[in-house]
């Protein structure tokens, strides 16, 4: 029996949604845990400075997959412990930029999976945020500090923030604690809207941030759609199932004896824009009719 090896650098309880998903997935391609295929898990436990001995744990069980998701620190530890051992990731990161893969459509050695290219998406969730609250000049944008890449995303944002006279500050947050201080912070500096980020720490905390941002009347737009459906005024990203159904698929086909270095990098195909008018109408906010028309859902 084949063994996926899932190494993560957070918690069992904090991924479980994740590893639902992913069974789903890899159960739609005939491999059901506990029939024809076994699960190891490894957790740092938010212990970054584990994932080098846990991925060498994987690796010495001789695993036939590596699999991490929103995990690029497990992802690099896990390419560093192996060169033959395939790995498959999920990233919100530019996999090329931080080292992954040689490029995307041909990742090369024994790395591949699939990016939401994130980073791609903020100026666009900048514009639609700056559509809904045209008198904002004064920006922020929530974010793990601990996410590779992060630094040039928010470049990219100030950037984009700049063309068009309005400014834009990060606010970081690694932990739970920091992220009810990160918020205060953004009440404290007036920021006439905030950027949610689409890190992990953030999305099973989305009720408690959609619950701070009603508060605080603050306008804020997210990365994913769980968000405005419980609450939240807008968002705009990725569809999360459909990623996850090429989680599956690429696995399955690992499992079966493919090879990373033929399995190009996947993107998503389609990507949502939900509207919830109720929290609109709440924070005084008048909806556009040309954005109220271009989403693919609006809650009433």
């Amino acid at each position: 029996m084949p063994v996926v090896g899932r190494l993560g650098s957070r918690t069992p309880d904090t991924d479980q949604y994740l590893i639902d998903m992913f069974r789903q997935a890899l159960n739609e391609t005939g491999f059901v845990e506990g029939r024809n295929v076994a699960f190891e898990y490894r957790w740092a436990r938010n212990d970054y400075n584990r994932l080098p001995e846990l991925a060498a744990d994987l690796v010495r069980r001789e695993v036939a997959v590596i699999v991490t998701l929103a995990d690029e620190e497990a992802t690099l530890a896990a390419k560093a412990a192996t060169a033959t051992i395939p790995i498959f990731f999920h990233t919100g990161a530019d996999p090329v930029e931080i080292g992954l893969v040689a490029s995307l459509n041909r990742p090369g050695g024994n790395v591949t999976g699939v990016t939401s290219i994130n980073r791609e998406l903020w100026a666009k969730r900048l514009g639609l945020l700056q559509e809904l609250v045209p008198a904002a000049t004064r920006f922020a944008v929530l974010v793990d500090p601990r996410n590779r890449g992060i630094e040039s995303m928010i470049r990219d944002l100030q950037a984009a923030a700049l063309t068009s006279g309005r400014q834009i500050e990060a606010v970081f947050a690694s932990n739970d604690l920091e992220i009810d201080s990160a918020f205060a912070t953004v009440v404290q500096n007036r920021a006439d809207a905030l950027l949610i980020g689409s890190e992990q720490l953030f999305t099973r905390r989305s009720g408690e941030l959609v619950s701070l941002a009603a508060r605080h009347a603050v306008p804020a737009i997210y990365a994913i759609r769980d968000y405005t459906e419980v609450g939240g005024l807008i968002s705009y990203g990725p569809n999360i199932p459909s990623l996850a159904r090429q989680w599956g698929i690429y696995t399955g086909r690992i499992l079966k004896g493919a090879k990373p270095a033929d399995l190009p990098v996947q993107q998503p195909t389609k990507y949502e824009l939900l509207i919830n008018m109720r929290t609109a109408k709440a924070l005084g906010l008048e909806v556009p009719l040309t954005l109220s028309a271009r989403a693919d859902e609006v809650i009433e």
